[in-house]
């Protein structure tokens, strides 16, 4: 996942972003990194001592970003269809689901954070 792909799930700017990463931030808000962390699947506990938390493994979080973008692309062509009168059934949907994130897996990286 690109600094760039990160600021944009963060809703951050991605100087920010870099300047945290790279640890030239010295003092960022909370907000910052806590949003950073949210982005990148984890989630930050904090007490007397902070510490991360990993919520889940790589490939699910690679997965869960597959499958979101998978049902906005099915629900844009389900849509489509729709308009046309040539509705599919739902276990069709299921498949085009299914293959579609298969594909965006496969594929390069960047697609799966690009919209």
């Amino acid at each position: 996942m690109s600094k760039k792909a990160v600021a944009k799930q963060a809703q951050l700017a991605s100087a920010t972003v870099d300047r945290i990463l790279s640890g030239r931030e010295e003092s960022p808000r909370i907000s910052n990194p806590a949003a950073i962390a949210a982005a990148l699947g984890v989630q930050v506990n904090l007490g007397a001592i902070t510490t991360v938390t990993e919520l889940q493994s790589a490939h699910e979080f690679r997965r869960e970003q597959a499958l979101k973008k998978a049902k906005r692309i099915v629900g844009l062509v389900q849509g489509t269809m729709g308009l046309e009168s040539q509705a599919v059934e739902q276990g069709t949907l299921n498949d085009m689901l299914e293959q579609t994130v298969a594909e965006l897996l496969a594929g390069p990286p960047r697609r799966l954070w690009d919209d």
